[in-house]
This record gives structure tokens, sequence and C-alpha cells, in this order.
């Protein structure tokens, strides 16, 4: 009997039964996080989930890292069209911090 650790469910990878994306444990794993790191940093998860998650990335790796560039591409245009609609915000922000690193100096 297989035991499925990975889902995909409305164009997003999801860790079997919870809420967990695969991105979160695949970025883990690339930063050289330990799956017992990993296991630690997501409570949700056992080890059996995030080994079955890494084997599961491991034996479809062109497929994901495909699909996590895309999120990325997407994010990436969020971020711009939030700034370009909020620049006003943005550029609060950005003279907040300025102010808060003169301070400090």
């Amino acid at each position: 009997m297989t035991k499925e650790y990975v889902e995909q469910k409305d164009g997003t990878y999801r860790i079997g039964g919870t809420r967990v994306s695969l991105d979160s444990v695949v970025y883990a794993y690339r930063r050289g996080a330990s799956p017992e790191s990993i296991e630690r940093s997501f409570p949700s998860l056992t080890l059996e989930q995030v080994h079955g998650a890494l084997a599961f990335y491991l034996s479809h790796q062109t497929e994901v890292d495909r699909y996590l560039v895309q999120g990325e591409k997407e994010f990436e245009g969020l971020q711009e069209t939030s700034h370009e609609t909020h620049s006003d915000w943005y550029e609060k922000l950005r003279r907040a911090r300025e102010e808060t690193l003169t301070s400090q100096s």
C-alpha cells in the first residue's frame, strides 16, 4: 500500500492532510535544514511526512522547481502591483525607515 505525502489542490502543493505548503518544506531543505529541523519548524508535520515530502520533491524536482519559479514570478508581480497601487504608503514606510536609521546613528 502506498501513501501520498503530497497533494495538489487548486494549483497548490500541500503536505497531505495538512495546510503546510510543499514550498515551505522545500525552501527549508534548500537552506540546508535537516528533516528533523523542518519537523520542529512545522509542529503539524510528523518526521515521516517531512521525509515523504522531500522524497516527493526529489522524485519530481523538475516539475516542483518549475512550480516554485512560477510562484516566485507571481509573487513579484503582486508585489509590483502593490507598490504601484499603494505608492504613498510605501514612500511613508521608506521615510520612516530612514528616520529610524538616522536616529540610531
